[in-house]
């Protein structure tokens, strides 16, 4: 089905809005619940939550890409519950070294509100992807969106683990200068 008819059905209060939104988008936001939390039981009741979470927000939003909407839902859910158990017990630390590589490079919470809103420096880093060439740009967003294990990137792209890391290294240096280019205070 497609995801304007989707929206449709949970603007009109279907039921059947949800079970299509599984059956088209479940195994997306298991894989990305799965990557932040590394335990299936938990990524389901993520995904789950995602459902319940876009049946409270439709009406009154309509959202453009039905896709990012969920994603970012599945995301913050799983961040959310991430946060809620210890990082080296049961997520193998795989989120944390991703966050914290990031650290450098992204402006604090507390500075950013000081400096830029978040939509402007949402459009600085929407930017800077769209000039990298592709297999960078997804790299990076495999890692820090959807925050992959380095393996598995290497993997998918058929790469060794440290030209991704490498590639990865880089990436973030360059993000760096172009925030500093546009006035970000890192």
């Amino acid at each position: 089905m497609e995801d304007r008819k989707i929206v449709d059905l949970y603007w009109q209060r279907s039921e059947s809005a949800i079970a299509e939104t599984a059956k088209k988008y479940s195994r997306y936001c298991l894989s990305i619940s799965f990557n932040i939390l590394h335990n299936q039981e938990d990524a389901e009741e993520c995904t789950n939550d995602t459902y319940l979470r876009a049946w409270n927000a439709m009406p009154p939003h309509r959202p453009n890409c039905l896709a990012a909407f969920l994603g970012k839902i599945t995301r913050n859910l799983s961040l959310d519950k991430f946060k809620s158990y210890a990082a080296q017990k049961r997520g193998l630390g795989q989120t944390e070294i991703a966050l914290s590589e990031l650290d450098e490079v992204i402006p604090s919470a507390s500075s950013v509100e000081q400096a830029i809103d978040e939509k402007e420096l949402a459009e600085t880093l929407n930017r800077f992807l769209e000039r990298l060439p592709k297999q960078k740009r997804m790299m990076f967003v495999q890692r820090y969106w959807y925050l992959m294990p380095i393996r598995a990137i290497a993997e998918q792209w058929g790469k060794r683990e440290s030209y991704v890391k490498t590639t990865l290294f880089r990436t973030r240096q360059k993000l760096k200068s172009h925030l500093e280019r546009e006035g970000v205070v890192i």
